[in-house]
């Protein structure tokens, strides 16, 4: 579906609505700036048209409805955002709304709230693009006829692992999951009925959850994680597990590097958790997202990202996060060559290129 040259300039405007990426999110408090950067993330590098779903507290709504009106056309064209206010169907919404982080629990009901989405990419405000959305977008095809969500390890290594040592609940795995980064087909998980510790039979998403939550809320600590964790523990064969590289924290590196795949293929989803982006622990994933957030719109990818970043990156390499920097910029590098040429290619065209 990539636009060839001759092809008319719209071209996200003519893909047909069932055929766009649909990415949520969930942002309450102080996460305004986290969000519009993640979100700029996937517009620079993406190809196909993006559904926004954007889940926030009344008094945000505003604020995103004219940061994204900012934007210029070239981007703006290649997206539409809906803005929905926080709401949960079942149980006591004011105990919801305190689990682990204000409104995280929120994405437990996007398959019964977004009920005419098919499949849905939920990422967390802390999340940057590296890549195309495109890309982890198709990792849907990949799914069995059981599968129907995908996330990455909480942890490559158990040993070490959070969950592995210190978690009072069932979990996914030897590791546990992250869910900071998660694709869903809402349509399989909506007709589904999973298994649980509850009733010998199965229960639909919706109805599991007050019940799952009221039997383990003594024992969670990651809130809807964990609860996540405790649904896949139950229905394994309903997951499909990504590489590292799509969900890369500074768990991947801050003890050693130990995402195999981020070492071979460069990441390509960043998750800046710890609140790594706003303080001076992790200095690699702060420049990385400060590198986002002022690039301006219109400038040259290489002169006023990709350059810049590599010179923010030789201030790190006494961090141990730093000492791997083509592990941050191998995807985004290849990622900026091929919007580069393409640029080239369409608008100035084959026969005129020197």
């Amino acid at each position: 579906l990539s636009r060839r040259p001759g092809d008319p300039r719209g071209f996200q405007a003519v893909l047909p609505p069932e055929l766009w990426i649909h990415l949520a999110v969930v942002a309450c408090g102080n996460r305004l700036e986290e969000t519009m950067v993640m979100l700029k993330s996937a517009v620079l590098f993406s190809h196909r048209k993006i559904q926004f779903h954007i889940f926030t507290e009344d008094s945000l709504k505003p604020e995103f409805d004219e940061q994204l009106r900012q934007w210029p056309d070239s981007y703006t064209k290649k997206f539409e955002h809906r803005i929905y206010p926080i709401t949960f169907s079942v149980g006591n919404p004011q105990e919801w709304k305190k689990l682990f982080k204000p409104c995280a629990a929120q994405r437990l009901f996007l398959p019964v709230i977004l009920k005419d989405v098919d499949s849905l990419l939920y990422v967390d405000t802390d999340v940057l693009f590296l890549r195309p959305v495109d890309d982890i977008w198709k990792l849907l095809r990949q799914f069995n006829s059981t599968q129907l969500a995908a996330m990455a390890p909480e942890h490559e290594t158990p040993k070490i692992g959070w969950y592995s040592r210190f978690a009072r609940h069932p979990f996914y795995g030897s590791a546990g999951l992250n869910s900071g980064v998660m694709l869903m087909n809402l349509t399989r998980i909506r007709s589904a009925q999973f298994k649980n510790s509850m009733i010998p039979t199965g229960l639909a998403w919706e109805d599991m959850l007050y019940p799952l939550y009221q039997k383990y809320k003594n024992a969670i600590t990651w809130g809807d994680q964990d609860l996540l964790n405790i649904i896949f523990y139950f229905n394994p064969e309903c997951l499909y597990v990504f590489p590292c590289q799509w969900n890369y924290r500074p768990d991947h590196c801050m003890y050693g590097s130990n995402c195999k795949e981020a070492e071979r293929e460069g990441v390509s989803v960043l998750h800046g958790n710890r609140g790594v982006y706003h303080d001076d622990k992790q200095p690699t994933f702060k420049a990385l997202y400060e590198a986002v957030r002022d690039f301006p719109f219109q400038d040259n990818l290489f002169q006023s990202m990709y350059y810049p970043l590599q010179l923010k990156f030789l201030e790190t390499v006494h961090t141990l996060c730093g000492r791997i920097p083509q592990v941050f910029l191998k995807q985004i590098e290849k990622t900026m060559k091929r919007a580069y040429e393409k640029h080239v290619i369409i608008r100035v065209g084959p026969n005129q290129m020197h």
